[in-house]
């Protein structure tokens, strides 16, 4: 536990996956440097993010609307209302639960400048907001960004999973033998090859990930669908600390959120955001870790599939991704294979050619987009782009030794 909540990084220069939005945000940031007016700005996020029945859009309404959040707390009832209409609008017990947490922390929870109570009480350790600097920008892209997280564990983390440096496994709770042991040896070669481990910490599939993982001396990233200080399932306490203790745990529930069903369904897309690949090992038709690898595949990340028997039930979901672009997984060598070493894993100091470091570059997404091959047709699909532009992009990848083609307009890295 040397590293329990210690401090995150200074975030790298270029992530592999960044919008124009993310980009210009955080140059601004680190424009801004440490400015009081941005400590403040901080400071009434964390303060409106533990306000019962305020999410995403309802804080980005009231900044807009009055802006500032701190204009925002001093607002009438009917301000409020008038602010927070139409697809966020407040229901009356809503309202009178914000109305209650404004009581309860006074007219002016935060002054200017914050005093070290104030500080003290809402800028705590183990705790990242979407302005921070390590807070991982592709999460800002989800449909629906978390608020705030919450983690707990090695701080040293951050960097990989700034840049989506980390492979996702998910899969049933009830897997069969085939299925968990696939799931343990995965996690275990992930973490022998320098990937983070990330999963739910559920039964079945996500804890026998982390368990190779564990065994390994790899690092596990447990996102959980509960506050951090509660376990899930309550047998999973040892496995859970483990994980804290090994790897990192994130949440993005604050302490004392009740436990509801819809909070495990959320968590998946943290998941897959912090993922540069997923492995989707067993599942049946019904199952959350089908709507990561939807989730995945609209986000263009390459989707990994564990075949298994035709006939097996908890199994038909997953198998039938094989069928929908997903790229069988034999074996977890083929994985670490076409991932290459992890972030985690120390390199040989000889640098790549550097034309060849360019072009790799210039064609990560495409690359990623490929996995462990796919047709023409396919990555026309999935990268929306002309069979011309695209068929001249791959021979200059072929000419390089990166890809080789086969038969049917197929490629498949070298």
């Amino acid at each position: 536990m040397g590293e329990l909540l210690c401090a995150p990084f200074a975030a790298p220069a270029s992530p592999r996956r960044q919008s124009k939005r993310s980009r210009t945000e955080r140059r601004a940031r680190q424009r801004r440097g440490h400015d009081p007016l941005v400590e403040n700005k901080r400071l009434w996020r964390l303060v409106w993010s533990s306000c019962p029945g305020i999410g995403w859009q309802r804080l980005e309404r009231l900044e807009a609307m009055f802006g500032s959040l701190e204009l925002a707390w001093v607002a009438s009832e009917a301000e409020l209302t008038h602010a927070l209409r139409g697809h966020t609008r407040l229901s009356t017990r809503e309202l009178d639960g914000i109305n209650r947490y404004r009581a309860e922390h006074g007219a002016q929870p935060i002054s200017r400048p914050p005093s070290p109570t104030q500080r003290h009480e809402w800028a705590q350790p183990g705790r990242l907001l979407p302005d921070d600097e390590a807070f991982p920008p592709a999460l800002l892209e989800l449909d629906r960004p978390p608020l705030q997280l919450f983690w707990r564990g090695c701080g040293s983390l951050w960097p990989a999973l700034w840049e989506s440096q980390a492979v996702a496994v998910v899969g049933t709770r009830r897997p069969s033998r085939h299925g968990s042991t696939m799931a343990r040896t995965i996690g275990r070669a992930l973490a022998e090859a320098g990937w983070p481990v990330v999963s739910g910490l559920a039964e079945g599939i996500d804890a026998a990930a982390h368990q190779g993982c564990l065994e390994a001396g790899g690092r596990p990233v447990g996102v959980v669908g509960t506050p951090l200080n509660r376990v899930y399932p309550r047998h999973h306490t040892e496995l859970q600390g483990a994980v804290a203790a090994q790897g990192l745990l994130i949440s993005e529930l604050a302490e004392g959120t009740p436990g509801r069903a819809g909070h495990f369904a959320l968590r998946n897309r943290l998941q897959v955001g912090l993922a540069q690949a997923v492995v989707l090992v067993e599942c049946p038709l019904a199952s959350g870790a089908l709507h990561s690898a939807k989730l995945a595949w609209e986000l263009g990340l390459p989707v990994w599939v564990v075949p298994a028997d035709a006939a097996r039930v908890s199994a038909a979901g997953s198998n039938r991704w094989l069928s929908q672009g997903g790229t069988p997984l034999l074996s977890p060598m083929d994985l670490i294979h076409n991932l290459g070493a992890g972030p985690l894993r120390p390199r040989a100091q000889v640098p790549a050619p550097p034309v060849q470091a360019n072009l790799l570059q210039r064609e990560a997404a495409l690359l990623a987009a490929l996995g462990a091959g796919a047709s023409l047709d396919q990555l026309c699909d999935r990268l929306r782009l002309n069979p011309g532009t695209l068929s001249e992009r791959l021979l200059r990848l072929e000419l390089a030794g990166v890809l080789r083609s086969e038969p049917g307009l197929w490629w498949r890295p070298c």
